[in-house]
């Protein structure tokens, strides 16, 4: 009686088919999320600019439907009579936000980071985040 063996290569092709599957997520899915998750640690991590603003804070709040953020303005005026230029920014520190309420309606200096190239908008609604504020006495 005559016995016929299976070929190994018939065995062969699914470790192969495996591997191709494993570097086919590695290249298209996880380096992807990961060079996103890097440029949005490094955009957060490293400011572009930085400075003070100075003027009538008008608006702090808090709003977003999934991811809430405080925004808020500030109205700088040059001269009086003249319309007052708006700056708008965003705050994520929570200690910040609540100097922020206490000092509504008031004068204020607001220093901030600029942080370009965010990919979304549930760090802040504007790049420029307020790292300090500091009421200004009538």
């Amino acid at each position: 009686m005559l016995t016929y063996a299976v070929p190994m290569a018939a065995n062969s092709s699914q470790p192969r088919a495996r591997r191709w599957l494993l570097l086919f997520l590695a290249l298209f899915i996880l380096l992807p999320i990961g060079g996103v998750v890097l440029w949005t640690w490094a955009a957060l991590k490293f400011a572009y600019s930085t400075g003070e603003r100075s003027g009538y804070l008008q608006k702090i709040s808090n709003k977003g439907w999934l991811c809430k953020t405080w925004e808020g303005e500030i109205a700088m005026t040059a001269q009086p009579g003249v319309a007052p230029e708006i700056f708008s920014f965003s705050v994520r520190d929570e200690q910040v936000a609540q100097q922020l309420l206490k000092a509504a309606g008031q004068r204020v200096t607001l220093g901030y980071e600029q942080h370009r190239g965010l990919p979304t908008t549930c760090f802040g609604e504007t790049q420029y985040f307020a790292v300090r504020v500091n009421p200004i006495p009538q």
